[in-house]
């Protein structure tokens, strides 16, 4: 009897520092400085994320921590796996009440989240943590590393970041103009290229110098245009004057683009040097840009 006696009081035991190490584990916090220098505690191991930015979900995808999504807005749709969790909707009319529905421990935003959206889930008492696309390509290896940081990948992250380092060197170790932060003093040689954001009555949109967008058409081995340009606006005399010898477009735009006048008298158009390019690829801030490195620079070699 009193063997059964210390076995259950041991068992007792045993089970109530299970539960405390789990409750400890819980209700572990981590606190992080995100890209609107707000000072945010957040969960050290998050199991239901909801994320707002196309960008966010992937990278967490590539973390291999994408059973940790439980929301996604309409547009975070790489890789195809992320079109079966729910979604909350679009971006810039952002439905709270969905969000919070889903009861996340984490929320994590882009670009396109106002500091004022980030309050208002705060003061809600759900964390919310921005991560913002950034001018420099190089600022890819930071996003990946605080992602990773949010929903405990940390090691994964570093993975990642060594990887994408490994192939970015293989990739433009041969390539003349990859120097992303400086200006190119052999531009007599170096294509010009024209990167196409948005076009036609309402006006011409591009990736100015001050983008990663940029960065990515120079490790690539071109020359933006409008890499002296601070913004997206671009004057249509400009692009003509300009004549590019590339252009890069989204797929699914470049049949109108190229039909469309004055666009069809560009020298790019007219010679068959458009360079129709997937979506998020070139658009986002995401692992993917070695991807369009690579299909720029094959098809610029052709």
């Amino acid at each position: 009897m009193r063997n059964k006696i210390i076995a259950l009081l041991l068992g007792a035991a045993i089970l109530v520092a299970a539960c405390g190490n789990r409750h400890e584990q819980a209700a572990a916090t981590d606190t992080v400085t995100d890209d609107y220098g707000r000072t945010v505690v957040v969960p050290a191991h998050p199991s239901r994320v909801v994320s707002l930015s196309p960008a966010v979900t992937e990278i967490i995808f590539a973390l291999g921590a994408g059973d940790l999504l439980v929301g996604r807005t309409d547009f975070c749709v790489y890789p195809p796996e992320a079109e079966a969790i729910p979604s909350i909707g679009g971006i810039s009319n952002l439905n709270i009440e969905k969000i919070l529905s889903l009861n996340p421990d984490l929320v994590v935003s882009g670009s396109m989240v106002g500091k004022k959206v980030t309050e208002q889930m705060d003061r809600m008492g759900t964390p919310m943590v921005c991560v913002i696309e950034k001018p420099r390509f190089d600022a890819l290896y930071d996003n990946i590393a605080a992602i990773g940081r949010l929903v405990g990948r940390e090691h994964e992250a570093d993975s990642l970041n060594a990887l994408m380092h490994e192939r970015v060197n293989a990739l433009v170790a041969d390539t003349p103009n990859t120097d992303a932060t400086t200006q190119s003093n052999n531009n007599a040689i170096t294509p010009k290229v024209y990167y196409v954001v948005g076009f036609g009555p309402a006006g011409n949109f591009t990736a100015g110098g001050n983008t990663f967008i940029n960065d990515i058409i120079r490790m690539a081995g071109g020359r933006n245009i409008a890499e002296g340009v601070e913004g997206w606006s671009y004057s249509l005399e400009a692009l003509v004057e300009a004549d590019p010898d590339y252009i890069i477009v989204r797929r699914e735009d470049s049949a109108a683009f190229c039909s469309m006048k004055p666009y069809n008298t560009l020298s790019a158009v007219r010679s068959g040097r458009v360079i129709g390019i997937e979506s998020g690829t070139f658009d986002l801030q995401v692992p993917r840009n070695i991807d369009a490195i690579l299909h720029l620079r094959q098809r610029m070699a052709q």
